[in-house]
């Protein structure tokens, strides 16, 4: 009988995140001839924030959450559909090496251009606090 783990400890946890983060590390080098080191490690940092249990891989639930916080909800089938388009394993669900093919357009998906405006939209945020005063000569 299996033995239930538990990650709710900090020092589980840590350990948790740092063995992802070498698979992910490994996988990145697959893929070190074709990308910069940078553009990986972005990637990396991409994955790791969207799978949010850090099982290695962007599940139904975790794509969801995704599509919510970019105000992209979608429903079921919908997400079912952009995984299928993604996954080359079969699982329903997207690992790194299919998160990486998606991001540099070796598997063409709706769910890579949905990322690609998500990060276009990070890059034009408004300047936040009070704005500055202007007079009409100011005006154009």
């Amino acid at each position: 009988m299996a033995s239930k783990v538990d990650y709710q400890s900090g020092k589980k946890h840590g350990l948790q995140l740092k063995n992802q983060e070498s698979e992910l590390d490994s996988i990145a080098a697959e893929f070190a001839g074709e990308l910069d080191e940078a553009t990986l490690s972005k990637y990396k940092t991409q994955f790791m924030s969207y799978d949010i249990n850090n099982s290695g891989d962007i599940d139904h639930y975790e794509l969801q959450l995704l599509m919510e916080k970019i105000n992209q909800p979608k429903t079921y089938l919908e997400l079912k559909k952009m995984i299928e388009q993604v996954d080359s394993t079969g699982k329903g669900a997207i690992n790194f090496r299919d998160f990486i093919k998606m991001m540099t357009g070796k598997t063409s998906s709706i769910l890579q251009k949905i990322l690609m405006f998500e990060e276009m939209g990070k890059k034009s945020e408004q300047p936040k606090g009070i704005p500055q005063k202007r007079s009409i000569s100011d005006l154009p």
